[in-house]
């Protein structure tokens, strides 16, 4: 299945001007924040090649992150640290993080499509949840991939100060060299200290 405007279209045939899409990265990791896009494409967006993130390579998200940024009408990014998870659990500091983008939009939206089951809480609007929307969804498979490159991107820079666990490499996915490393150096300031595997 290739995401599609078909659930955009029914919101914008209901009366709905802005349809903001919104996703997550990195709610498995073990190190680094849980980031959050929202983003609002126009009907006519050109998007060749847009699909979920997790189906594209690293440089094939690169290449369509400007392209999204140019295209789009609005997008929002918003974080949860690990202190914040830790303290929030990972679930409910994903769904902040999404409430977090969608208060760094520079516009209203009408309605948010969501990724997964689960609605966030206190939304400025209406919104439906879409179990594997990025792989359904334009806008949820554009925010998908803003959310796991700027989460990658962070990780890349985190790296240089803490080069010993390899996030570089792994992002802070649960992988070998992580867990290697985690045995070897112990948890960092930015572990999730809350995760029985950084435990």
């Amino acid at each position: 299945m290739s995401p599609s405007f078909y659930l955009e279209r029914k919101h914008w045939r209901s009366g709905c001007r802005y349809v903001a899409g919104l996703d997550e990265a990195g709610r498995g990791c073990l190190a680094g924040p849980v980031v959050a896009a929202a983003v609002v494409l126009p009907p006519d967006a050109n998007l060749p090649g847009l699909n979920d993130s997790k189906k594209l390579s690293p440089s094939q998200r690169n290449v369509l992150l400007p392209i999204i940024m140019r295209e789009a009408l609005a997008v929002g990014v918003g974080r949860c640290s690990p202190t914040e998870i830790d303290q929030l659990n990972i679930l409910h500091a994903s769904l902040e993080a999404m409430r977090r983008a969608v208060a760094d939009l520079t516009l209203s939206p009408d309605v948010l499509l969501v990724d997964g089951n689960r609605a966030i809480r206190h939304p400025p609007c209406a919104q439906q949840t879409v179990i594997k929307g990025d792989a359904k969804s334009l806008s949820i498979a554009a925010a998908s991939i803003v959310a796991k490159v700027t989460r990658d991107r962070l990780m890349v820079e985190l790296d240089s100060d803490f080069p010993v666990y390899g996030w570089a490499i792994h992002k802070g996915y649960p992988t070998a060299v992580h867990y290697d490393a985690l045995a070897a150096h112990g948890p960092s300031p930015h572990h999730r200290r809350s995760f029985k595997l950084v435990r």
